[in-house]
């Protein structure tokens, strides 16, 4: 019950975000009409007193330099620096090299946001699982309503084939660095 009620406010954020994620909206004031930026979430908030959270961890790590732009691109950043708790697989630099040449390149585009949320948003679970809460499930619902399969091969986590290279506690949740990066079933 608690995973569906943590899945539901996941799914809540992520809905709550993408409909209200308007990149700029009209104002009147005293000099006439005005356009400003509407203002980002908790995202923004500078904090270097508290425990990070899952995307400062990201945005401090060298390898994870093409994720954040991910999902920064996606308009992302609030649902993971939310109160969680949340268990994100965060591809490497080297993972998202691995894909097809021009594939990164093309998710980015603004025209594909929504193809890149959906794939940014099914490497994150609601719910907090560390290294040892991977290991002995099946699979994980992830906050796409889709699975990932987890394994342990010769010894190594796997999800989705992805290997766990390491796992990293968050204010909100975990951080499980792989190798692959997670593509959603079709369907």
């Amino acid at each position: 019950m608690k995973k569906h009620r943590a899945f539901l406010a996941i799914l809540s954020l992520l809905i709550f975000f993408g409909c209200n994620q308007n990149p700029s909206s009209t104002q009147s004031s005293n000099s006439g009409d005005a356009t400003s930026v509407q203002p980002k979430g908790q995202s923004t908030v500078k904090d270097d007193v508290s425990e990070k959270h899952i995307l400062s961890i990201a945005i401090g790590s060298k390898d994870h330099s093409t994720l954040v732009a991910a999902v920064q691109a996606a308009d992302l950043e609030d649902v993971l620096t939310n109160a969680g708790p949340l268990t994100v697989f965060a591809p490497t630099n080297e993972a998202f090299e691995k894909l097809p040449e021009g594939t990164l390149e093309t998710l980015l585009k603004p025209e594909n946001k929504a193809t890149l949320a959906n794939i940014i948003t099914f490497h994150a679970a609601p719910g907090s699982y560390d290294a040892n809460n991977i290991r002995g499930v099946m699979g994980i619902g992830q906050a796409t309503g889709d699975k990932v399969k987890v394994e342990v091969v010769d010894g190594v986590t796997t999800v989705n084939g992805a290997k766990v290279l390491a796992t990293v506690k968050a204010s909100n949740g975990y951080v499980h660095v792989i190798d692959g990066v997670l593509l959603p079933p079709e369907g």
